[in-house]
């Protein structure tokens, strides 16, 4: 996790703010090498299981059967090298292309655009303590040079192995896990366990696990896998309006996608890469993403924040993307909240575990993709509307989230108090919650001081379990007051052995167990008490702890 903790929070801010200015900024077009590529892709129709059709990419560039090698910029690790790795073994064929010869990394910057001088108007302290500072420092480096020196040239020292070739080894099983289209990396799989015989759909590309992934890559200034990623799942969206029930809606992004090479028409000796989306129809639970969407749109703003490529967003095609998602989650419903409805397990946990409803995880990244889609929105024709309903779910849904998703001791003491069966504008528990819902744990478990933002809130329901990536973003973004991020960074350091404990961080608090185990999931095995959804251990979830706690630091 060191790849993305070390600069995230920077990122992360400079995405989600509002206010803050458009930095490095510029109007660079397509470079020759993005038309080479992007003009050889088109869309084509293919027939699967009768009458079903799926869109799908596919490159009609001749085949080869040759072990090619591709060059990279290694910064990592402490030092500077051109590297090679084998194609093959990752694409297993390659498509050609002419005229296309870029990295990897083709920009080669430091991945760290942008200079936090939040420091620099703290400089004026005492100057005893900068002096002390500066002697601890300079005594720790000593030390660390007499270390060095005394293990000897010949001999992996405590501090490379430990810090050099930990890293080396992250980012050498992150290119590992790149996947190849005609020749470009496009995303990285969800997982690559060369132990494990079962690979599922784990061999393909998703959205919300190619994220961390992809802000890694843009703090290293490896731009182009993040730009091809997005094109090519704009590509996959679903743009057609349609009012049949088993085709993805208008505006909805896949929840992965797989390369796959299929013979050449009317030519055995060729084959064609194909990208296959997948929208849910194959899913385990048949279960359509509400994520996906929401995840591209953060990813999008934050890559032109770190590139300063501003021309990506602009783009007619993606404007389109944008406005089409914007769309699809702001239209009209029998819901009549300012929060997203959605069925269980179309987010982050992705298998039946009690978040129908409106989830806390799906709320965060609803607001944060407001933001960001309202800062790269261009003005046209028609979009008044549309701009007028985003700012106002906006403040809805910030108000509702933070008014009705908040516990704490406080709250818990005026549930105790509540009424039911209010028939009134001015009802104070306008969702009849009942008093005996409170479970015995949350008592004992909240602290004094602190609290946090429940799971999900329905009619006469409040899941009281802590959802770490829901509160995590509710921070980042600007969802949850400067008031309930410190309440919650409190809870988390009062509960830190509960959340975190020795394998961070749980994604989920606490585990379902026993019969309601057995209702809730289903008795799932996969997500039996304490592992996996179930209140398991995510350390993915470590870099967005860390922007936030940097973020209510700063």
């Amino acid at each position: 996790m060191s790849i993305v903790s070390m600069a995230t929070s920077e990122v992360v801010l400079q995405v989600l703010s509002g206010a803050a200015p458009r930095l490095l900024s510029s109007d660079l077009g397509s470079s020759s090498s993005d038309l080479a590529l992007y003009s050889k892709c088109h869309f084509k129709s293919v027939k699967k299981k009768g009458s079903r059709y799926f869109k799908s990419l596919k490159c009609s560039s001749m085949i080869r059967y040759h072990i090619g090698s591709y060059n990279y910029r290694r910064l990592v690790g402490g030092f500077d090298r051109n590297a090679a790795i084998n194609r093959l073994g990752l694409l297993g064929f390659k498509c050609q292309q002419a005229d296309h010869g870029s990295g990897v990394g083709m920009d080669e910057g430091n991945g760290a655009p942008f200079v936090d001088n939040a420091n620099e108007s703290n400089l004026s302290g005492s100057m005893n303590s900068q002096k002390k500072l500066e002697f601890e420092d300079s005594e720790l480096l000593k030390r660390e040079k007499e270390m060095l020196a005394s293990a000897g040239t010949g001999t992996t020292t405590f501090y490379k192995s430990g810090i050099d070739s930990i890293e080396d080894e992250a980012w050498s099983l992150l290119r590992d896990s790149m996947v190849y289209y005609c020749g470009s990396p496009i995303g990285t799989i969800a997982a690559n366990d060369p132990t494990d015989s079962g690979v599922l759909n784990y061999d393909q590309v998703f959205i919300r696990d190619f994220i961390p992934s992809g802000i890694a890559l843009l703090l290293k200034g490896e731009y182009d896998i993040v730009k091809n990623f997005i094109l090519h799942t704009l590509q996959l969206q679903s743009w057609e309006k349609t009012m049949d029930c088993h085709s993805p809606g208008q505006g909805l992004m896949p929840a992965s996608f797989k390369v796959r090479s299929t013979p050449l028409d009317g030519d055995d000796s060729a084959t064609v890469e194909v990208l296959d989306p997948d929208f849910g129809e194959a899913a385990i639970g048949r279960v359509a993403p509400v994520d996906s969407g929401l995840w591209w749109i953060i990813l999008l703003r934050a890559y032109g924040k770190c590139s300063g490529d501003l021309s990506l967003q602009d783009r007619i095609d993606v404007q389109t993307g944008i406005r089409m998602i914007l769309r699809l989650c702001l239209a009209d419903g029998f819901d009549m909240f300012p929060t997203l409805l959605v069925t269980d397990g179309s987010c982050m946990i992705d298998r039946r575990m009690g978040i129908h409803g409106h989830p806390l995880e799906i709320q965060s990244l609803f607001f944060s993709a407001l933001l960001s889609a309202r800062e790269m929105l261009t003005p046209e024709d028609g979009s008044d509307d549309l701009t007028r309903a985003l700012n106002n779910r906006l403040i809805a849904l910030s108000f509702h989230i933070r008014e009705y998703y908040w516990i704490d001791l406080v709250k818990i003491n005026e549930i105790y108090r509540y009424k039911t069966e209010e028939y009134s504008f001015d009802a104070v528990n306008k969702f009849n919650i009942y008093p005996d819902q409170i479970s015995p744990w949350l008592v004992e478990w909240m602290p004094h001081k602190g609290g946090y933002l429940i799971g999900n809130l329905q009619p006469a329901h409040m899941d009281f379990r802590f959802f770490s990536l829901g509160n995590f973003w509710a921070i980042v973004s600007g969802l949850a007051t400067t008031n309930q991020s410190h309440a919650i960074l409190d809870l988390i350091e009062a509960k830190w052995a509960d959340l975190v404990a020795e394998m961070p961080f749980k994604i989920c608090y606490p585990a379902l167990e026993g019969r309601e185990w057995q209702i809730i999931t289903g008795c799932d095995p996969k997500n039996t008490p304490w592992s996996y959804h179930n209140a398991g251990s995510w350390p993915t979830l470590l870099w967005q702890l860390h922007s936030l706690t940097v973020q209510i630091h700063t």
